[in-house]
């Protein structure tokens, strides 16, 4: 690991400051795959800024939806009272992160800001329609993730919370690699004021996105039924040493079907 500085940013605007004040710096949010990264020389940086006390890990019920602070531990999330009674996808979908330790230590804004396609909020995100504040501005979901490890914050922006609407209903089902984890895909279905929203993580060449074939054959018939006979484009799906496109393309049916009936 190379030499670096560590700040423990007190308030957003610390952080902001040291942000702004540092040509090199690295927002720590977690450090489950920051920390990693750094220790294999994979990256470098001048200034690592601690968001932890920065008081960026609120939940909050907003009447029409909920807000979640960005450093929300995965835990925190899991066993909020709140996040059970009014968006529980949330509760179960963060329950199966990782393993203990993780959950204990990595945060929803160092997850989604690293925009990692085989995570697992991303779909929940796209399928609930959520929108991201940072410290700048406000970014829909649809708009936030525009590729692989890539999301359309600004080198100066930093994520403060995530707020999610109030789902009709709503599941999330993924096919976790053994060893990581990590989605192989994961699938998240939600009816949102009648419309119908599959988000597919784990499985896209560029990340998550929506399958919007499977979305129209969902809103003419809620079941897993209709969704048999739907096209996966295998080209568009990742093919790697823990599986291939054919593969994934089985799972995104899979899981979605899975989905469909958990709701």
């Amino acid at each position: 690991m190379y030499a670096t500085q560590y700040h423990k940013a007190l308030s957003l605007n610390d952080a902001r400051s040291q942000l702004a004040a540092c040509d090199d710096a690295k927002l720590l949010a977690g450090g489950m795959t920051l920390i990693p990264t750094l220790k294999q020389r994979l990256a470098q940086t001048d200034l690592l800024i601690d968001l932890a006390d920065t008081g960026l890990g609120l939940i909050e019920d907003k009447g029409s939806h909920l807000k979640i602070g960005a450093m929300c531990r995965h835990h925190d999330v899991e066993t909020s009272e709140l996040v059970a009674k009014m968006i529980p996808v949330l509760s179960s979908l963060a329950g199966g992160i990782g393993d203990r330790q993780v959950r204990n230590c990595g945060t929803l804004g160092g997850s989604i800001a690293n925009n990692d396609p085989s995570a697992c909020y991303p779909a929940a995100l796209m399928a609930l329609g959520a929108t991201i504040h940072t410290s700048e501005r406000d970014i829909a979901a649809e708009d936030f993730f525009v590729g692989m490890f890539e999301t359309d914050l600004d080198e100066q922006e930093i994520v403060t919370a995530v707020s999610f609407p109030k789902p009709d209903k709503a599941a999330y089902v993924k096919f976790p690699n053994p060893a990581s984890r990590y989605a192989m895909v994961g699938v998240c279905v939600a009816v949102m004021d009648g419309d119908v929203r599959v988000a597919i993580t784990g499985a896209g060449q560029d990340g998550v996105f929506r399958h919007g074939d499977m979305e129209a054959a969902l809103a003419d018939q809620f079941s897993a039924a209709a969704i048999e006979t739907i096209a996966i484009d295998e080209e568009m799906l990742l093919s790697d040493i823990h599986a291939g496109a054919d593969y994934r393309a089985h799972l995104v049916r899979e899981m979605t079907r899975r989905a469909i009936n958990a709701c």
